[in-house]
């Protein structure tokens, strides 16, 4: 609702009333209209200053109406009349100002901020534009340069540059609602007509066609196939060419095609899927959340290679104080250099002073006796992890949480190396570990509650998006990804190029395709990882790896051309060549073709014409496939937990959903068809047998995906 008052005598003070960020709910907006009715009509109002409860302006609409039908006064007839009423209305802004709040902030006369607000029109995040009136307003009150760069990207901006870019009147270190109180009466009689901005032209931009056609460049480079930051560019092009009132019409047109799209639906389920997962529970229905988690005061990660250093920037930035351990000199000063190098980069870009005295440094390990939680950093070896957890048994606390932050290492057996198993997690970062926002903590079937609860706290502290997950091999996100670079390999072996792989995969919507990936993140990784798991060996009679292992099929083409010194960007060759080593730019290789070639006719495999579509659906349903799996196995609590993972760690398209709402978007039984064709096709390759729980979810009628537990509950957990 919002609640009026007069105040000052003869200021009309409207206030929005819905918990947590009064949102625009149909019960706001008819709060708003009779509000302002009654401002205008009342002789005795000369003026009107908006604001929120709580210290918060406006967060926006109440995105939980986008599932209906919208009921309630709509939002550009009320903005309307705010803009054109005869007395002055002052937006007085706290918190934030967002979506909707802004575009009604924009309708006022003057707009008066808080100095600790952000504003901005995050629409385009959730597969939208700014549709009451943004779009038009904005571009002509700040230009058309400034207001492309905050429709299409929905960033926020500080109160600092709201008002150098001109979207607010004033900032203020004081109560911002008496401010305003005091600067409406100050413009009680003031002529309005100025203060309106659908009445203002944009301010000229010179070469503004070619503007236009540099950013849509630019925007769909970027939007990888999103069509919502392509339409607020178009938005944008109306305010500047067309008169308001056609203006207003291409922003309706744009959004009435964006609001009914599948990248919106997408794009929502996400935005509640990342919330959904913040109150975490188990498949089997507990609820962990509810277990308090220990305080953590003091913190240490061992091993600073490039995640330990990631960890530790990470842990200093959220205010925690790091004892960082590495045993080899060497590399001990290397890490000095690059965390402190880390540091002031992000302070530098976040306006803040570096936390440099956050971090002490030791080679000893005894140094971590009093730390709270542990991070183990250390190279990805079984052998090595024990000796460090056996170690940190002996020297830790009582109560200390112990992780690792292995990729697919047992938990549960490097929980049975200490005295309090119960107290060992998994916290799997993403590299760059300072920037990639997912974290996966991982329980093994004798972690506490509690300990969960600490790392899933320590984790939301830091900034993560935290996902809980059971224990098994590459638990889920690696343990998915198997699948789709094992895919990949596979359509090589039968014609395909490295190129023709990556081009589907990135018209797709990947940042990168599999094997430009695998060139940047380095061959030998996952070279090391196949040889540690028995596989990537070759035949001790023929010296050569053989094409079925472990009573499957396997590809070794990597293995060979790993065997080639051929390890990606870092050596110049990989799947592509590049110019240095080191140069991010790869090219085509003949050499990589030739080696096809010649691998294909030495096994006896002739090569056929394989297209986009077989290579998604090979690569892509085979990774659904064991997300199934994985629900099945009881490994995630729900289908939110495998996207989240996956959009946040794994770059997936944000406007595709995530693979599981992928799946639910192309129609569970086309799924299953494409899985039961390629299973066929290749009885050899376990990953394309559809699985039980797939089969299931079809026989039940194909429920929507927020429906899948009770399918789910049906299926025996593990956990």
């Amino acid at each position: 609702m919002a609640a009026f008052a007069r105040v000052s005598g003869s200021v009309g003070l409207i206030t929005l009333q819905n918990p947590p960020v009064n949102a625009l709910s149909a019960a706001v907006r008819q709060g708003i209209v009779d509000s302002v009715q009654r401002a205008l009509r009342e002789p005795e109002v000369k003026c009107v200053v908006i604001c929120g409860q709580n210290g918060i302006f406006c967060g926006g609409a109440d995105i939980r109406e986008f599932s209906g039908p919208m009921s309630g006064p709509p939002l550009i007839p009320m903005i309307h009349s705010i803009e054109v009423a005869a007395k002055p209305v002052v937006a007085a802004i706290e918190g934030s100002a967002l979506g909707g709040g802004l575009e009604i902030a924009l309708g006022c006369h003057y707009r008066i901020a808080h100095s600790k607000t952000r504003l901005g029109l995050p629409e385009v995040t959730l597969g939208l534009l700014p549709a009451a009136g943004g779009s038009q307003r904005l571009p002509r009150l700040i230009g058309v340069p400034a207001a492309l760069d905050l429709i299409t990207t929905g960033r926020h901006v500080t109160a600092a540059e709201a008002l150098q870019l001109g979207m607010v009147d004033q900032v203020t270190d004081r109560n911002v609602t008496d401010v305003a109180v005091k600067f409406a009466l100050s413009v009680v009689g003031k002529p309005l007509d100025a203060r309106r901005i659908s009445m203002h032209s944009c301010p000229h931009s010179p070469d503004l066609d070619e503007l236009f056609e540099r950013t849509m460049q630019h925007v769909r480079q970027r939007a990888r196939g999103a069509i919502a930051p392509v339409a607020c560019v178009q938005a944008v092009r109306a305010a500047a060419t067309l008169p308001y009132a056609q203006g207003m019409e291409k922003e309706r047109e744009l959004m009435a095609t964006l609001f009914t799209s599948g990248q919106a639906r997408a794009l929502q389920y996400c935005f509640f899927a990342q919330r959904a997962i913040g109150r975490w529970s188990m498949p089997s229905g507990a609820r962990w959340d509810t277990s308090k988690p220990r305080p953590v005061h003091k913190t240490a990660v061992i091993g600073l290679g490039t995640m330990g250093r990631g960890i530790a920037v990470t842990l200093a930035q959220a205010g925690f104080p790091v004892i960082a351990v590495e045993n080899h000199e060497k590399q001990l000063m290397a890490a000095k250099q690059a965390i402190s190098g880390m540091l002031e980069r992000g302070a530098k870009r976040r306006g803040v002073t570096p936390v440099l005295n956050k971090i002490t440094y030791s080679r000893d390990i005894q140094s971590v006796a009093n730390a709270d939680l542990v991070i183990e950093a250390v190279f990805e070896d079984m052998a090595l992890k024990e000796k460090v957890f056996q170690q940190l048994s002996a020297i830790c606390k009582p109560g200390a949480l112990l992780c690792t932050n292995t990729s697919g290492l047992n938990i549960d057996h490097l929980a049975s190396q200490v005295r309090n198993p119960e107290l060992v997690v998994g916290m799997h970062f993403f590299a760059p570990a300072h920037v990639m926002k997912l974290l996966e903590v991982v329980y093994g079937p004798r972690s506490s509650s509690e300990a969960l609860a600490t790392a899933m706290a320590v984790g939301k502290k830091i900034g993560k998006v935290s996902v809980a997950v059971g224990n098994c091999q590459g638990f889920v996100g690696n343990r998915m990804l198997e699948h789709y670079v094992e895919q990949a390999l596979f359509l090589l072996e039968e014609g395909a190029t490295p190129e023709l792989v990556d081009q589907a995969l990135e018209e797709f919507g990947f940042a990168m395709g599999v094997f430009r990936m695998s060139d940047l993140s380095g061959l030998d990784i996952g070279w090391r990882v196949r040889k540690g798991k028995g596989l990537a060996v070759p035949d001790p009679t023929t010296g050569q790896t053989a094409r079925v292992q472990q009573g499957r099929r396997y590809s070794p083409v990597a293995d060979l051309i790993c065997e080639q010194g051929r390890f990606g960007q870092k050596t110049g060759q990989g799947w592509y060549q590049y110019n240095t080593p080191g140069s991010r730019v790869g090219k085509p290789d003949p050499w990589v073709h030739n080696f096809l070639k010649d691998y294909r006719a030495r096994h006896g495999l002739v090569a056929r014409r394989i297209d986009h579509q077989e290579v998604l659906e090979r690569c892509l349903y085979s990774m659904i496939n064991e997300g199934f799996r994985i629900l099945e196995d009881g490994i995630a609590a729900g289908p939110e937990d495998i996207d989240v993972i996956y959009v946040f760690g794994y770059s997936w398209p944000r406007h595709r959903g995530g693979p599981m709402f992928y799946a639910h978007m192309v129609g569970l039984p086309k799924v299953l068809e494409r899985l039961e064709h390629y299973h066929q096709a290749h009885p050899d390759v376990p990953s394309l047998q559809p699985c039980n729980l797939l089969r299931k979810l079809v026989a039940n009628g194909s429920p929507p995906i927020q429906k899948w537990k009770e399918v789910m509950k049906k299926i025996n957990s593990r956990l």
